[in-house]
């Protein structure tokens, strides 16, 4: 895997959908945890950070176990544009105005603390402090944004033929 500040990164992988019954996140999606659900469908949940990298600072989790972004296939690609749609609608429901002023993304291993597929919804991005900076801003070398992440999937899928 390379990474560079560009975001050029391989997300190919095998997914593990069989769930992990010591997955925290696992745990939340199965309500087996006292975290507060605030979104949620039949594929996502939606809740806050524990430890907030911005004002506002939610996890968007698929319900089937899927371990990081470097497992995702390109069919994966509408689960990932659906977690961002999440991440926006409960911002908006947080009364988050600049809805330009966002970062989205996944962390990309070894770099992410739960091995559970989680996409971050941090707002306002201009005032995060510099720790937030480091593990989420634009300069940071293990965060890949929404739209990276599915060019990175369009082209392995297309390199697969």
């Amino acid at each position: 895997m390379a990474i560079n500040k560009s975001h050029s990164v391989s997300l190919m992988g095998t997914p593990d959908d069989l769930g992990n019954e010591d997955c925290l996140f696992c745990r939340i999606v199965n309500n087996q945890t006292d975290t507060e659900i605030l979104l949620s469908d039949d594929e996502l949940v939606c809740f806050r950070d524990t430890k907030p990298g911005a004002t506002h600072h939610y996890l968007v989790v698929s319900r089937t176990h899927i371990n990081n972004c470097k497992t995702l296939q390109a069919d994966r690609i509408p689960l990932v544009e659906r977690m961002e749609e999440m991440g926006r609608r409960i911002l908006k429901k947080n009364k988050v105005s600049d809805l330009n002023d966002v970062r989205m993304g996944f962390h990309v291993p070894p770099f992410s603390s739960v091995p559970h597929l989680h996409l971050h919804a941090l707002a306002p991005a201009t005032t995060m402090n510099s720790r937030s900076q480091l593990r989420y801003g634009p300069q940071s070398c293990w965060f890949i944004p929404v739209s990276p992440t599915v060019t990175c999937l369009l082209s392995s899928k297309f390199s697969s033929k």
